[in-house]
């Protein structure tokens, strides 16, 4: 199996477990969000958004073109912040974080 391969699999485990806590039905953000220059557009999406939006779909479209990764990854920490910022349970926290560690993991380390 390919690292390109390896992710696809993580960024479906992402979205699924995103859906099993509730956190995947959301509105599209407006198209002038996506300028942000921000880290995680923090100033126009909330981090779910940002993750489903521009995380899952930038990585999907390098796994689809099989095209090189970015040299690191470094999204767990940011995530785990903002769950406990929410009050998202803690068991939801912690399936959560695992996924997004094991995308952060494949991208740097490939």
């Amino acid at each position: 199996m390919t690292v390109h391969d390896e992710l696809d699999t993580s960024l479906r485990r992402l979205e699924a477990t995103m859906k099993a806590v509730n956190l995947w039905r959301m509105d599209t953000p407006e198209p002038g969000a996506f300028d942000s220059q921000e880290p995680f557009c923090v100033d126009t999406m909330t981090l779910p958004q940002w993750l489903r939006f521009v995380f899952i779909a930038r990585l999907d479209a390098l796994v689809e073109r099989r095209a090189p990764l970015p040299a690191r990854c470094d999204v767990a920490p940011a995530l785990e912040a903002y769950l406990t910022q929410e009050g998202v349970r803690a068991g939801d926290r912690l399936l959560l974080r695992q996924t997004v560690e094991e995308v952060d993991r494949l991208v740097t380390e490939n």
